[in-house]
């Protein structure tokens, strides 16, 4: 049976499972060392107040997880996010990023978010294609700005609108304070 829920602290060693192999052998993150599982706990923990974490289960088992946080710091980018996903190479092609990826672009609509930006360290023509097909466009490649396993690497920064301008928006409502009966966990 497969499930998609909001991250809990408790799914921190399963997450990690996930992401350490990103960590230890890809550029595709720029995070070096794996989390300890109580500061990775603590991470979805303050994440959740504010942005939505979500996660797939299938038959108990987590295969993916999606998640957004603070584009940048200055109170006049509020309404800009930035996502990450990440899936389990069990269940790559399964159709679970796509389900992930409009479950939470969703939730950040209702809270009122404007843009979502992701970052795609260059080479990775599975994570273009796959923003491409989320409507995602290409803004800018930002050449040589990160170094890891003994290289330079490019990452290329991708934009969805997902929300109208308005002319005097409302701040964005956290996660947290979000009525639960928009949040559907299925």
């Amino acid at each position: 049976m497969k499930i998609t829920r909001i991250a809990r602290p408790q799914d921190a060693a399963s997450i990690l499972e996930i992401y350490a192999p990103y960590i230890l052998n890809t550029s595709f993150t720029f995070e070096t060392e794996v989390p300890t599982n109580d500061s990775f706990a603590q991470r979805i923990n303050t994440y959740t107040e504010t942005w939505p974490w979500l996660i797939c289960e299938i038959d108990g088992a987590i295969a993916g997880y999606a998640y957004a946080t603070r584009h940048r710091e200055r109170l006049a980018y509020q309404w800009c996010v930035e996502s990450s996903i990440y899936i389990h190479d069990n269940f790559m092609g399964a159709g679970i990023a796509p389900a992930l990826y409009n479950a939470l672009f969703d939730l950040l609509k209702h809270q009122g978010f404007v843009h979502v930006y992701a970052g795609i360290t260059l080479p990775n023509n599975r994570s273009v294609a796959f923003h491409k097909s989320c409507g995602f466009t290409c803004l800018a490649d930002y050449k040589d700005i990160g170094y890891k396993l003994g290289k330079w690497h490019t990452v290329s920064w991708w934009q969805k609108q997902i929300n109208e301008y308005l002319p005097e928006p409302s701040a964005p409502i956290a996660f947290g304070n979000l009525d639960r009966s928009i949040i559907n966990e299925d």
